[in-house]
């Protein structure tokens, strides 16, 4: 297994690289002579805590106190402790610069011009934030949350909170009211901000009404600190226990911070599962762990430079808002977007590119498979001169996704598909600026995260589609769940298979040079007669179609055994006749293999996704087999489950 060759970086482009730099400096200290991203990895899964030694210093952790023990036990998993004995504060090494260096650019979709914060004023404005949470008696250890859009003020209050020591969580606002209560209510926050609305596709949304409901609900009664953005001025009376942000911030001259100092297994984020199949589980995540994670995955597998513009688009209930937010640790900037990616034009986020000079443009595979559906070609549109690394991650990418962004973007790029999890706060699969890309392929599993495809018996195997596991700790792993005071719902999410061994849940395959093909995950792996495929294999031919706008897979008990199910969204006056049937069928069973030939071909709609752009197969399934969906709010688009109910075609 190994697709087309699309790029590869040149040697002086090698010879920049952070990557590189890291390397030599392990070859001096070790004594080794490491040319190629391989033989680092291989020596890093071998030596596990001198790897994180070394990352420590390359990454420049400011701590009070240096660690005594890099990690305690190498063989257990969970529990393993890491960096014991050190005292840090995750703010402190994010606000490391204090210099007139452009640190946030924000722009909203409904704003004329973009909003634009050093490095110095972020800090000062921290410090405000700071002080008042400290006035409202926020100590270590309290939650402080977040129902905001992707904006400045979001990244202010966390880093407030964190220099207190104080735990963050936030939800996007285009969460429903229940969605929100299933995350707060089980962590029961002192402080709540919240934005006045947000904007999205050209309207304007209240957020205030939401907010009200769900403070009303939350037994810990927080302050809520109401931020102006769609609305100035908003009233507020209607919110109990309500302050305006004016109001509610400290403002001194001769700002300092307070940093707390910390050990590096104190508690930074509380982040959430889907909750798609009950109520979500809450992830506690150490700001040590996160901070040298993402500076891992930011500073060597992304290659990310001070003088960088790092754009994602994410909001601020998807992992990737404090993947990249890490970046600030590392002096670039990060530019913030709020509202739709095809608002006014399908494109505008690469006008956004162009007029940034954005040098590392992240987004979602979704998003890119849009614009090839429909016909985007932006090299020749745009200046895209400054862009060096696109990012995409939420679903797999397929091989034409990857082929049109060569084609039709830029052709001297580095596409990293990358992949892990909110459970991590980070990626096991992802980007190597030293070396190349080929068609369909994450370039690289991570430093230090031994990972491996097990097949059925549990025993690794190169070029085999098998389930992704990571048979050695790392240091982002969740320290717990939230109200899980036996470890019981924490061990049953990665543990339950293979005792000491992380089970992630995806379907992964990883070739003889590295590259890792994902294949979907393994929770909703198809398996007719017993074999497993991944339900990306499917889509990557389907959604080739220029007639799909887009489809959903799903196994179906069926007699003993599981029959594929495919639903497929047609693009607008096209109908679904027994000639595009015979194509999609024929197209599957010739490019893949007759097992993945759907038995049944349906019409719908729309397809379910949750708000992060992932396709919510489980739901679907569990609905089609007369089982109950929980926790809709948690979807984009929670109504299009109903279109699957009771589908005629589905009993016989």
């Amino acid at each position: 297994m190994s697709g087309e060759l699309l790029w590869k970086p040149s040697e002086e482009r090698i010879r920049k690289t952070n990557m590189y730099t890291f390397m030599e400096a392990v070859n001096r200290k070790h004594g080794t002579n490491f040319k190629e991203y391989s033989e680092l990895y291989n020596w890093s899964i071998r030596n596990i805590p001198e790897f994180w030694a070394n990352m420590w210093d390359q990454a420049g952790i400011i701590a009070s106190k240096r660690y005594d023990t890099v990690l305690d036990d190498i063989t257990k998993m969970p529990g393993a402790k890491w960096f014991s004995g050190s005292r840090l504060n995750y703010a402190q090494n994010l606000l490391r610069f204090r210099d007139d260096k452009i640190a946030i650019i924000f722009k909203g979709e409904a704003m004329d011009e973009p909003e634009r914060i050093t490095y110095a004023q972020l800090f000062e404005r921290v410090s405000g934030f700071a002080r008042a949470l400290r006035n409202e008696g926020i100590v270590a250890g309290d939650r402080v949350v977040g129902f905001m859009p992707n904006m400045p003020e979001t990244i202010i209050a966390m880093l407030a909170a964190s220099s207190i020591g104080a735990i963050w969580s936030s939800c996007s606002p285009d969460f429903g009211t229940k969605g929100a209560l299933d995350r707060f209510g089980q962590i029961e926050p002192k402080v709540l901000f919240t934005a006045s609305g947000y904007s999205y596709n050209g309207k304007r949304f209240d957020s205030l009404k939401k907010i009200t409901d769900i403070s009303s609900q939350l037994s810990s009664l927080p302050k809520i600190v109401v931020v102006p953005y769609t609305d100035p001025d908003p009233e507020i009376s209607s919110v109990p226990n309500s302050v305006h942000l004016r109001d509610f911030i400290s403002i001194e001259k001769n700002p300092e911070i307070e940093f707390e100092q910390l050990p590096f297994d104190h508690p930074l984020y509380i982040m959430y599962s889907s909750g798609t199949t009950g109520l979500p589980k809450c992830m506690v995540q150490s700001a040590g762990g996160i901070l040298i994670n993402h500076i891992k995955e930011l500073k060597l597998h992304t290659d990310v430079l001070r003088d960088d513009g790092l754009f994602y688009f994410t909001t601020c209930g998807w992992m990737m808002w404090n993947w990249m937010v890490s970046a600030l640790s590392l002096g670039a900037t990060i530019i913030l977007f709020d509202g739709s990616p095809m608002y006014p034009d399908q494109d505008a986020l690469f006008k956004l590119a162009e007029t940034e000079r954005i040098t590392i443009f992240g987004t979602s595979a979704k998003y890119i498979d849009s614009l090839m559906k429909n016909g985007q070609s932006l090299k020749d549109k745009y200046d895209l001169g400054a862009l060096k690394t696109i990012l995409s991650t939420g679903s797999p990418l397929s091989e034409e996704n990857f082929r049109f962004v060569y084609n039709n973007i830029k052709k001297d790029v580095c596409l990293s598909s990358i992949s892990g999890g909110t459970d991590l706060n980070g990626c096991f699969a992802l980007g190597n600026p030293m070396g190349p890309v080929y068609a369909g392929e994450l370039q690289c599993t991570g430093l230090a995260l031994n990972v491996k495809a097990y097949d059925e018996e549990g025993k690794p195997r190169l070029s085999y589609k098998g389930e992704l596991v990571c048979t050695s700790p790392f240091p982002s792993m969740p320290l717990f769940f939230w109200n899980d005071p036996d470890g019981k719902k924490y061990h049953n999410a990665y543990f339950d298979v293979y005792p000491g061994i992380w089970r992630h849940g995806d379907f992964i395959e990883i070739n003889g040079h590295g590259g890792v093909v994902i294949y979907g995950r393994s929770d909703s792996t198809l398996k007719p007669g017993g074999v497993r495929i991944g339900t990306a294999e499917i889509y990557s031919i389907v959604e080739a179609f220029d007639e799909i706008e887009d489809s959903l897979v799903i196994g179906q008990d069926w007699e003993s055994d599981v029959r594929i199910i495919l639903f497929v969204k047609l693009k607008g006056g096209i109908k679904l006749n027994e000639g595009l049937i015979h194509k999609i069928k024929n197209a599957i069973r010739t490019n893949s293999s007759p097992r993945h030939v759907p038995a049944k071909v349906i019409t719908i709609s729309d397809i379910p996704y949750t708000i992060n752009m992932k396709k919510v197969e489980i739901a679907v399934r569990r609905i089609i087999h007369g089982q109950t969906v929980l926790n809709r709010d948690t979807l984009k688009n929670p109504d299009s489950l109903d279109l699957f109910k009771d589908i005629p075609e589905l009993k016989v």
